[in-house]
């Protein structure tokens, strides 16, 4: 070990003083920017060298990828590409020109730069042969006041009341999907129910043939899945025709005209927001606590429900491992490489829209079943290890001494594997719980897909993250406790 001199410390202190002052030059230099070297664009033009932030899927990615001048910064939602520009990661915002209100720009400090020269004809999404559905629609749409009830939602003008209807007893209720939660086009408001634009139309609609309304929010692809195997009759979301959507999916008549909007920072606006005031903004305003409430109940029924039904299928699985015929136990093995072969998201996605897709059940049973398939092949591995982990000898001991095969099991060995295998089942079943963060792609309103309603709605990540964080932690927290009860009383 070399001694250390009084010269060496005099050059690493040297050293992490220049470090310390380069990052503090760095951090100034990043602050007097400011956007005082932005160029405001003011047309399509002007957008070349700048980085252009646009949801995935979207008509903007497919126009602007043609463009080698400008950089695409992709999302996964409007709130995200909101966020891109508030950050820093991209320059411009693009959407639709309506997907943020004069209250929206003026609480996120951000302003429309301009307004895009096309038009595009708006109108909701119907899936192809449903001949009914969009003959109705397009009945409704003629005859509807949408000019009054655009002037409402767009320019605050005075409401339109809705004609009084009656809406049979167990009439099917028109399934509706939006891709959005961005007012006034629709979003979830006061309650937890929908509003906007979109929804105000296909409210009416719904109640003029007699059918009770539901909307539920999806990403654009799940949303399309949605519209193509039928699990939902009209897809909305300030949608434009274009000749590449026709091909897949059919449009009803036009009900708006929008042009495309182009977003950025206001650097004259401070949007800056106390924690008070961001927690009372995602939780309380609009009592979105309920969001959050609701998504906990979904989260803990799927997780309960697919443990249980998980458990009882691990157990036929490692009873099949275990069989003395060798074509159950290749069949077991061929079912924990077919489950451990493929995504839960993708099980899932299969279930829902292929497999159940006709049989009417609701999309909390069908993650209940994909959850419990997946855990199933991993309980029963853990079972059948932690059984073959327990000496031959105990059991041998037990039949010895008069036991039943049964009894030896269940006063024997079943303790011991207990013991062995319940930190690796304690795993499982947390990592079930971590995992049903993807039942939003079928439309089930969880944790995580609450936290995305409130922060598409508010675009502050910060408070909705880390509440359903808190929320995850004391749930995983509260299953290790609760076994580990059952091995201490074991």
């Amino acid at each position: 070990m070399h001694p250390i001199s009084h010269k060496n410390i005099y050059t690493t202190m040297k050293m992490y003083r220049l470090t310390l002052l380069l990052l503090a030059f760095a951090g100034l230099l990043s602050a007097c920017s400011g956007g005082e070297d932005f160029r405001e664009p003011k047309s399509e033009e002007d957008l070349s060298g700048l980085v252009l932030a646009a949801s995935n899927g979207s008509y903007y990615q497919q126009k602007y990828e043609k463009r080698t001048d400008v950089q695409l910064f992709l999302t996964s939602s409007e709130a995200d590409g909101v966020q891109a520009v508030r950050q820093g990661h991209a320059d411009v915002y693009v959407s639709d020109e309506v997907m943020l209100t004069k209250a929206d720009l003026k609480r996120l400090g951000m302003k429309k730069a301009f307004v895009g020269e096309e038009c595009f004809d708006v109108a909701f999404a119907i899936r192809k042969g449903n001949t009914e559905i969009a003959g109705q629609l397009n009945a409704f749409l003629t005859s509807a006041p949408l000019e009054d009830i655009t002037n409402y939602w767009i320019n605050g003008g005075p409401y339109v009341e809705e004609p009084a209807c009656t809406i049979p007893e167990g009439a099917k209720p028109l399934y509706c999907v939006c891709a959005v939660n961005i007012a006034p086009i629709s979003y979830v408001g006061e309650g937890g129910k929908w509003q906007g634009l979109d929804v105000d139309i296909l409210r009416r609609f719904a109640h003029s043939i007699g059918r009770p309304f539901e909307m539920q929010f999806m990403d654009v692809g799940s949303a399309i899945m949605a519209i193509n195997t039928g699990k939902a009759d009209v897809f909305s979301g300030c949608l434009f025709i274009t000749e590449e959507r026709q091909k897949s999916i059919d449009f009803s008549t036009p009900y708006y005209k929008c042009h495309p909007g182009y977003f950025i920072v206001d650097h004259s606006r401070d949007a800056r927001m106390g924690l008070g005031e961001r927690i009372h903004m995602n939780l309380i305003k609009e009592n979105r606590i309920k969001l959050i409430w609701d998504g906990l109940v979904e989260t803990i029924k799927i997780t309960f429900f697919a443990i249980l039904l998980g458990t009882i299928l691990g157990i036929g699985v490692c009873a099949c491992r275990r069989s003395k015929r060798r074509w159950v136990r290749g069949l077991a093995d061929l079912y924990g490489d077919f489950i451990n072969g493929i995504p839960t998201l993708v099980l899932l996605l299969i279930l829902f829209y292929v497999v159940f897709a006709n049989s009417g059940m609701s999309a909390t049973l069908v993650a209940i079943i994909a959850f419990a398939m997946c855990f199933a092949s991993s309980a029963g591995s853990i079972f059948d290890t932690s059984i073959s982990a327990v000496p031959k000898g105990q059991t041998e001991a037990g039949l010895s001494l008069g036991f039943t095969p049964f009894k030896t099991f269940m006063g024997i060995v079943f303790p011991q594997a207990l013991r062995k295998g319940l930190p690796l089942y304690t795993g499982e079943c947390i990592s079930l719980l971590k995992n049903t963060s993807i039942v939003g792609y079928i439309a089930i309103a969880d944790l995580t897909r609450a936290s995305d309603l409130i922060r598409s709605r508010t675009f502050d990540a910060l408070i909705p993250l880390l509440v359903i964080t808190i929320i995850y932690f004391i749930l995983a927290w509260l299953i290790r406790k609760t076994l580990s009860l059952c091995l201490l009383r074991k």
